[in-house]
């Protein structure tokens, strides 16, 4: 199956399960096992913003950084900048952080309410050039659905 499909079939499920729950932590879990798994990506997850730093929130895959400092790495640089960040090969991104040597290619996708970023969306590849727009559209809409979940039930 392709990528664009797979999203196109995968978002419904996630707004569902989303929608249905209250609970932060349990909706930023189940995003990540519902990407991780389909697209066999080496680690999804999510950094929350705490204070002056992205601390590490649910997640599947290997041991990750536990903290990340704003503007600091591909998560950092993505929440200084309030913007997604795609990185073909992460050895060549200027300040990347090396949590695990198998990961290629990257993308971070920040979570904004009201023009602040209160997490990201962090997607790692074990292959080079992985991530390109048709990510970007897609988890930006999950990212989305995450905003108006986290809104509604806070």
């Amino acid at each position: 199956m392709d990528k664009e499909k797979t999203y196109q079939e995968l978002y419904p499920q996630i707004k569902a399960l989303i929608e249905k729950e209250s609970d932060l932590i349990a909706n930023l879990g189940n995003v990540c096992a519902a990407l991780h798994f389909p697209f066999n990506f080496h680690w999804t997850g999510f950094y929350l913003v705490k204070k002056n730093e992205l601390v590490l929130g649910p997640f599947q895959g290997p041991v990750a950084c536990t903290r990340i400092g704003f503007d600091k790495g591909v998560c950092g640089k993505a929440w200084k900048q309030k913007n997604t960040l795609i990185v073909a090969d992460v050895n060549q991104f200027d300040g990347h952080i090396a949590c695990s040597p198998f990961s290629k290619s990257e993308i971070v996708i920040p979570l904004i309410i009201n023009d602040e970023v209160w997490g990201v969306l962090d997607i790692d590849s074990s292959e080079f050039d992985t991530f390109d727009e048709i990510d970007r559209k897609y988890l930006s809409s999950i990212c989305e659905a995450l905003n108006f979940s986290y809104i509604s039930n806070n």
